[in-house]
């Protein structure tokens, strides 16, 4: 009786510790599974941001004043520049129309026609004329904006629908427009032009007065995926106080050079506040301006402070 008793205690035990290490060991294939399994989730993150850049975060030192919502016309509009007291020349990139708006009144006050429809991206005011950019390189002059029907006048630029130009602004200092093109360059070049059109002979300068580098350290941080997105410029404006030169860009984003040409700072806009910024234009007292097309909504203008860095 003790020996049967004996043996089933040891067929117990036997079974016990069997037991104990089946369990064992499928606690450790399982632990082994989840292992692979974070470890493949972590090599996948890794490959799904292989490459990928922090978004930069809005620089602070630029916040709007003022709003105002365009009316339906303006949606798209693509240019502004100022003309006296309250009032701006505005274009918008389908019609060959100089809309005169009052920001007093937050009413369109006058309708000047100069073309046909085309894409319109900037305008330019030089004492009483206003000038169009196309974004093909063909320039509009209205010889006095307050004529009911003003003088036409086209000009040729050698700038093409390749550079697809959609800056312009004037440069009083210097009795010039500055034309900022938006597209490449003709050629493999690390730079984009901004070019000078002289308004005492009528034309356009061969040579860029100034030219972005691409390769600047600025553009470090940029998502650009290739040397020619990282700055798409979309106005130029010239401030009136100090000489400065702006650039707007549909990033968006705000360059800052020096009267050289040299870049000396870079703002990192919202792109819920600055929607698509297209315009952009400076009162005398050095006031900033930048307008935004709409995609959904309504286009606008909006009076900019901006605290240099």
């Amino acid at each position: 009786m003790k020996n049967i008793s004996a043996l089933f205690i040891s067929l117990v035990l036997v079974f016990f510790l069997t037991d104990c290490d089946a369990t064992q060991a499928g606690k450790s294939e399982q632990t082994g599974e989840e292992e692979n399994s974070v470890t493949a989730v972590s090599k996948k993150d890794k490959k799904q941001n292989k490459g990928k850049k922090e978004k930069e975060p809005v620089s602070p030192e630029v916040t709007i004043l003022k709003t105002w919502n365009m009316p339906p016309l303006l949606k798209e509009i693509s240019g502004i520049a100022y003309l006296d007291k309250d009032r701006f020349a505005c274009v918008q990139d389908e019609d060959g129309i100089i809309y005169i708006y009052n920001t007093k009144t937050s009413k369109l006050e006058q309708e000047v026609s100069f073309g046909g429809t085309g894409d319109y991206e900037g305008v330019a005011v030089a004492g009483n004329s206003a000038y169009v950019i196309r974004s093909d390189g063909k320039l509009f002059g209205v010889s006095n904006i307050n004529d009911k029907n003003p003088k036409i006048n086209e000009y040729t630029t050698g700038l093409t629908a390749k550079n697809d130009v959609e800056g312009l602004t004037y440069d009083q200092r210097n009795n010039r427009l500055l034309l900022a093109i938006k597209g490449s360059e003709t050629g493999d070049k690390d730079y984009k032009g901004i070019y000078a059109f002289d308004l005492s002979t009528k034309k356009l300068l061969p040579e860029p007065v100034y030219r972005l580098n691409l390769t600047d350290p600025v553009f470090a941080n940029s998502s650009g995926k290739n040397l020619n997105s990282v700055v798409h410029p979309s106005e130029v404006a010239v401030n009136p106080v100090n000489g400065d030169i702006y650039i707007i860009d549909t990033h968006p984003q705000l360059l800052i050079l020096n009267a050289q040409g040299a870049i000396q700072t870079r703002y990192v806009l919202s792109n819920k506040e600055f929607e698509q910024p297209e315009g952009m234009a400076f009162k005398p007292n050095g006031e900033l301006y930048i307008s935004n097309e709409s995609r959904k909504e309504t286009g606008n203008i909006l009076q900019v402070k901006v605290d240099r860095k």
